[in-house]
């Protein structure tokens, strides 16, 4: 009897993967041991080491998602009912789910064809007596032009936040993002699939004083004294004040932990995400495809995407290549289902098409690719030539 031959199965490239270390599990190992397992010593380290990290010239605080940053950001920014916060239509839904939280309404614009970041000058004209604050989104990790936005909207007295949760490490003008030059707040996010991991979780920093104090107050039930400055007191640990009614929106000490190597390692993790970006890039050219802009020349991309656009002259639509890199292993997304084409933000807001041109013209044409720090070299060769194949290269 002849036996059958053996069929080899090639493990499937994941559109995304934490890339974790002994070292992490270790951090966590032994905050667990310690006892904290609320927000405690790492939570506050995690904090300093952050600040010191984009600048230095900030206080930093840590909270369980980036969602929760933006919304303790605006929060603290004053944005209440009746006011309009300007931000892109190319986001997560998040962005402009926080401004419906404290009873405002999000005035959603088009995007920059070349970054699908916001243009200072499309924020400028949906500035109103109403707006209260622009959020600025820094798309697939390259850097928006904060400081271009800040310079219309501050005159005006408009709060910028930054949502950074694509940002870390990256940096525009010389500004590290987080570093809040010209913002009043930024905020990262700390997802499975970011550039820097704590599994959930995210940071909120700012220059000014009182958006920190009111995040951190409001962070935590609007208690004036959070859970870990009680247990390492000399008074009385039960006594504390109710200042606001606040939220649940701190990190934990085994995520934050965890997130201090992380940090550690974020430089270097970048640096892999850029080679790959740069592999990408040249093994690309010639396919019909748009490969995502570099950042300028001095400035950091953190590449936490990689995103390409087919030309009109792709022998398959969006969809199409997806299903077939599906089919070849490789794991994909699209980034973003613009705001205007989702159904509670497009009935609510009365948004249509016709104000979203740029959108409207690159949605049907992007993907996203695999783009991680713990891609070996054979994973990134199977997306090079995957995507060749399919686009019959």
């Amino acid at each position: 009897m002849t036996a059958r031959p053996t069929r080899t199965l090639v493990a499937p490239v994941p559109f995304a993967r934490p890339d974790i270390t002994e070292a992490e599990i270790e951090a966590v190992v032994e905050t667990l041991r310690g006892g904290w397992v609320t927000t405690g010593p790492a939570a506050a380290n995690f904090e300093e080491e952050f600040a010191a990290f984009v600048g230095g010239a900030v206080d930093a605080v840590a909270v369980s998602s980036a969602t929760a940053g933006l919304h303790l950001a605006l929060e603290a920014c004053g944005v209440g009912p009746g006011d309009e916060v300007v931000l892109p239509t190319w986001t997560f839904t998040a962005t402009a789910e926080v401004v419906r939280y404290l009873g405002a309404t999000p005035v959603v614009v088009d995007v920059d064809p070349a970054t699908l970041n916001l243009d200072a000058a499309t924020v400028e004209a949906a500035l109103t007596p109403r707006t209260r604050a622009v959020v600025v989104v820094h798309f697939a990790g390259r850097a928006a032009d904060t400081a271009a936005v800040a310079a219309v909207a501050h005159p005006r007295g408009v709060r910028v936040v930054e949502d950074a949760a694509h940002a870390l490490p990256a940096s525009s003008g010389g500004s590290v993002v987080g570093a809040a030059r010209h913002s009043d707040a930024a905020v990262f996010s700390f997802y499975a699939t970011k550039t820097v991991t704590t599994g959930e979780g995210g940071m909120l920093t700012t220059r000014d004083p009182a958006v920190a104090e009111r995040a951190r107050t409001m962070r935590l039930h609007g208690i004036d004294r959070d859970a870990f400055d009680r247990y390492r007191t000399t008074s009385a640990t039960w006594e504390y004040d109710v200042v606001a009614p606040g939220f649940k929106n701190n990190l934990p000490d085994p995520a934050a932990a965890m997130g201090r190597v992380q940090l550690r390692r974020a430089h270097a993790m970048r640096a892999r995400r850029q080679e790959v970006a740069d592999r990408y890039a040249d093994a690309w050219r010639g396919l019909p495809i748009e490969c995502p802009e570099p950042a300028s020349v001095g400035d950091l991309h953190a590449w936490h995407l990689f995103p390409v656009r087919l030309a009109p002259n792709a022998p398959l639509r969006r969809d199409a290549v997806i299903d077939a890199l599906t089919r070849h292993g490789i794991g994909t997304s699209v980034h973003f289902i613009p705001l205007h084409r989702l159904t509670y933000w497009r009935t609510s807001l009365g948004l249509g098409p016709e104000g979203f041109p740029v959108a409207e013209d690159v949605f049907p044409r992007i993907l996203s690719v695999p783009i991680y720090s713990a891609m070996s070299d054979a994973d990134v060769d199977r997306v090079v030539a995957a995507l060749k194949q399919v686009l019959g290269a």
